[in-house]
């Protein structure tokens, strides 16, 4: 029997680098992948394509033959970003993923992954289910361009079913972490920045933005691609739009004494309200996951913040 090609959109990215390293050891599949401006990284038994994807003939080309793509390329960034320059998470991302449905309903694509996030979901103190977002629902404004465009992309997923033969999973997935993250402070979000200042810290003190009362649903990569695993393998309807996340929420202020207990460090915390930060509270019920797809997570946050630092000790040299 012939192997399934499957495409990873935005290889070099933290998902995307997960999910190939992953997919391409699977017997059954032929992984490609595109890079752009980051180089590729040796992983045996993938093939490479250079692709910009906001350009139709990139696109076009990269996708043509193609049976499964995960589309996990994104102009992505942390708090500093969307606070200060939300424009730049809208246009591209916008622009690639029209792009990229177009194409795969067009070289009749079997099946397409769109990472979505739930950045649209508002603070709530239970747990956030699909159905509690519909378009009458406001967006925190910090996440108004950001948010409104995921949703006009899943809208786009949802019309691209329609035509067929394309199915599609979107994934409202909860803040993600693990290895490959970004740990620079200029991009990262808050898990990879939190790390990076516990690990780095040579004078027992670290700065925090913001008061550390806001609260994130935390979900390690490992689970996440366990989920698409399960997907790709089990879906048989058209279109699924699902939550995926750890399904509670922990206080960045908790997150931080969790991480300097796990580093076995001695480390005051210090919060600087006047830095950009996002309030919010929001853990993902993922019920429907378990119920369409058998799935739920594994890795609990102690075992995860253990994963992570271990990696990070063995790859990115600390001062």
């Amino acid at each position: 029997m012939a192997k399934k090609k499957m495409l990873v959109c935005g290889a070099t990215g933290f998902i995307g680098r997960n999910l190939v390293e992953y997919f391409s050891q699977q017997d059954k599949l032929d992984v490609f992948a595109t890079y752009h401006h980051r180089p590729p990284f040796e992983c045996p038994r993938l093939n490479w394509v250079q692709a910009d994807l906001t350009q139709s003939k990139d696109v076009a080309s990269c996708i043509a033959g193609m049976d499964i793509i995960l589309q996990a390329a994104a102009t992505s960034s942390g708090s500093k970003d969307i606070v200060n320059q939300p424009h730049i998470h809208v246009t591209e991302n916008a622009l690639m993923n029209s792009l990229i449905f177009r194409a795969a309903y067009e070289h009749k694509v079997s099946h397409m992954v769109f990472f979505s996030c739930s950045i649209m979901y508002n603070p709530n103190s239970t747990l956030v289910k699909e159905e509690d977002f519909n378009a009458n629902t406001d967006i925190h404004a910090n996440y108004f361009g950001a948010g409104w465009t995921k949703v006009y992309l899943e809208k786009m997923c949802a019309f691209f079913s329609g035509l067929g033969p394309t199915q599609y999973t979107v994934i409202r997935h909860s803040n993600i972490y693990g290895p490959h993250d970004k740990f620079d402070l200029e991009r990262s979000h808050v898990f990879g920045a939190s790390l990076t200042k516990i690990l780095h810290c040579n004078d027992g003190r670290i700065t925090v933005w913001g008061d550390g009362t806001e609260q994130r649903d935390l979900l390690y990569i490992s689970d996440l691609i366990n989920f698409v695993n399960l997907a790709v393998k089990k879906q048989n309807i058209l279109f699924c739009l699902l939550n995926v996340g750890y399904g509670s929420s922990i206080s960045i202020s908790d997150l931080i004494k969790k991480i300097i207990s796990i580093s076995g460090k001695k480390i005051d915390i210090h919060y600087d309200i006047s830095q950009p930060t996002i309030p919010s509270r929001v853990a993902l019920d993922c019920g429907k996951s378990k119920r369409l797809f058998g799935w739920e997570p594994k890795v609990s946050l102690d075992e995860g913040i253990l994963k992570t630092m271990d990696w990070h000790r063995s790859n990115i040299p600390i001062p």
